[in-house]
């Protein structure tokens, strides 16, 4: 049996024609200047999601397990699906997605009953979920939350739960049908879902935000809001960050697809001006001050991050548990690179780019959201380094030198030894690191987790430019470099800053081989001119 037939999803003609749906969806319901207009509104176009909700379209049945009336869908379909919504307008894929998130505690912790009943309303009806964790003073630290669940015992028995508090910053807060609201209940934190008129439930202030106009946000205030006990989530309190930690694998991912899409709608904007547009007698796709600087890095950093999503994406469908970590690596570097293509495409338009009639400028508007929402850039730095480092001291360093073995059989078409080579180099550097205790201050671990996030992207491009064409892999040979260029600079810098003795930086410029890599960018010249001659020649990305 193929590796096609054990993954979950869908198979790639019907996820074709779903994307070419939300394709045409560009051409009528969500075209650029109606996403313009939204923007300039202020508004949640609430019929537009109601249409995609309609069985005549019905995009949110991707989502929606197979067993509840959806299509079952997989995380490599979210992904994708997820990512050609960004690229027509990201608040209008958030307020889409959201439904995707707040399922979410019902497709892995609901009972059997309570997945017919409630995900099967979802499928059916075209029902607008929220998803509502988010506090005003908790953020992302979910041991703060407020929000109560007190029981109503009749006769010994809990027949429901009275839901206190505020949640904060919620996707389609004021538009929903259908809540999963996380309370702290007496055992512990605990999923209900809730229906929109119930008494006590009441949409908040809504945001006035820097982007995704055309998303809904706001509070939800519950006062005491009656809920029945058979909609607890799972039935058995205490369960809810448990529900939440095993879907961060999708969401996050999901998240990463937005950065993509968007940092592709930029670039695929500044790469058609390129061609258009004149200075000193020449277009701007043919002066290297322009292509070098503003599209070919962000190409390539995005290509990787489409290599790193795909692999993640496999893993899951493939039925692999705990890539919390992944989702989180996934997330970071994708919509940081989203957002500094986005911002770089503003650059290539010249004046024009800020202008609203360009729509870069809300395109960055837009994609900046995704390094803050669903965990902040700050908080998966966080878990990516305290997760990782504590898999490469346990493995004394072999979570990194044994997958970087089998990578070498790739190839030099690929920059595979090098690549090999600076992940054996990050996994002596953090070893050396943690005997030294350099790497106790909070900054120093966040520098570290961008090195840890390179090189993992690195080894993922490895592997899906060997499957690719002469432009792919001279895109990869160029990451490599970056990539090793900056492990290297890193791990001097850190260790000179934090008074690491001289004698003890020159044993560990050389035990991770430092020479070798700084000097990795040799050729790089060529491979620039293949790349942009790659992205330039046909439609990208492709």
């Amino acid at each position: 049996m193929g590796e096609a037939q054990k993954l979950a999803g869908l198979d790639d003609e019907s996820l074709g024609m779903i994307l070419g749906t939300i394709r045409d969806l560009g051409q009528d319901l969500v075209t650029p200047q109606k996403a313009l207009e939204w923007d300039e509104q202020d508004i949640l176009p609430e019929e537009v999601i109601r249409a995609m909700l309609d069985p005549k379209i019905g995009l949110h049945l991707v989502f929606l397990p197979d067993d509840c009336g959806g299509m079952g869908g997989g995380a490599r379909d979210i992904y994708r699906v997820s990512e050609e919504m960004a690229k027509l307008d990201l608040g209008i894929a958030t307020a889409f997605l959201a439904i995707a998130l707040g399922s979410d505690p019902l497709r892995v912790g609901a009972t059997p009953e309570q997945r017919r009943r409630w995900l099967g309303q979802v499928a059916e009806r075209g029902l607008i979920v929220a998803y509502g964790v988010t506090e005003p003073e908790a953020g992302s630290n979910v041991a703060a939350m407020k929000t109560t669940a007190t029981p109503v015992v009749e006769g010994g028995a809990t027949v429901a739960y009275r839901l206190n508090g505020t949640k904060q910053f919620i996707s389609n807060g004021s538009v929903a049908d259908l809540y999963t609201i996380l309370a702290q209940a007496p055992g512990g934190p605990t999923f209900f879902v809730v229906e929109r008129g119930t008494k006590g439930l009441t949409p908040g202030r809504m945001e006035v935000k820097h982007g995704i106009r055309s998303s809904n946000t706001a509070q939800v205030i519950l006062d005491e809001a009656l809920v029945p006990a058979d909609q607890l989530i799972g039935g058995v309190e205490g369960k809810g960050l448990e529900q939440a930690n095993e879907v961060f694998g999708f969401t996050r991912v999901m998240v990463a697809a937005f950065g993509l899409g968007g940092g592709e709608a930029a670039l695929t904007r500044a790469i058609a001006y390129s061609k258009e547009r004149k200075q000193f007698g020449k277009l701007l796709c043919q002066l290297k001050g322009y292509t070098h600087k503003l599209l070919l890095p962000h190409v390539v950093r995005l290509e990787a991050a489409r290599a790193y999503i795909e692999e993640v994406c496999r893993r899951l469908d493939s039925g692999e548990p705990g890539l919390q970590t992944e989702g989180s690596i996934a997330k970071l570097y994708a919509t940081e690179a989203g957002n500094a293509a986005a911002e770089a495409a503003i650059q290539a338009h010249g004046g024009y780019g800020y202008t609203r009639e360009y729509h870069v400028e809300k395109i960055k508007r837009d994609v900046r959201i995704t390094t803050i929402y669903e965990g902040t850039s700050e908080i998966q730095q966080n878990i990516i380094y305290l997760f990782r480092f504590r898999q490469v001291v346990r493995s004394k360093g072999a979570f990194y030198t044994e997958p970087a073995r089998a990578l070498r059989a790739l190839g030099q078409g690929v920059a595979a030894d090098l690549v090999a080579d600076t992940a054996a180099a990050l996994a002596r550097t953090l070893l050396t690191f943690q005997e030294l205790k350099v790497s106790r201050e909070q900054h120093v671990q966040f520098e570290l987790a961008d090195r840890i996030v390179e090189v993992e992207h690195a080894v993922a491009f490895c592997r899906r430019a060997a499957r690719g064409d002469a432009g792919l892999q001279a895109a990869c040979r160029l990451y490599a470099a970056e990539a090793a260029s900056r492990l290297a600079a890193s791990a001097m810098r850190l260790a000179s800053a934090a008074g690491v003795p001289d004698a003890t930086v020159a044993t560990l410029r050389e035990a991770m081989g430092h020479e070798q890599l700084v000097t990795a960018r040799a050729g790089s010249f060529k491979d620039m001119e293949t790349v942009v001659e790659w992205l330039l020649a046909e439609p990208w990305p492709r």
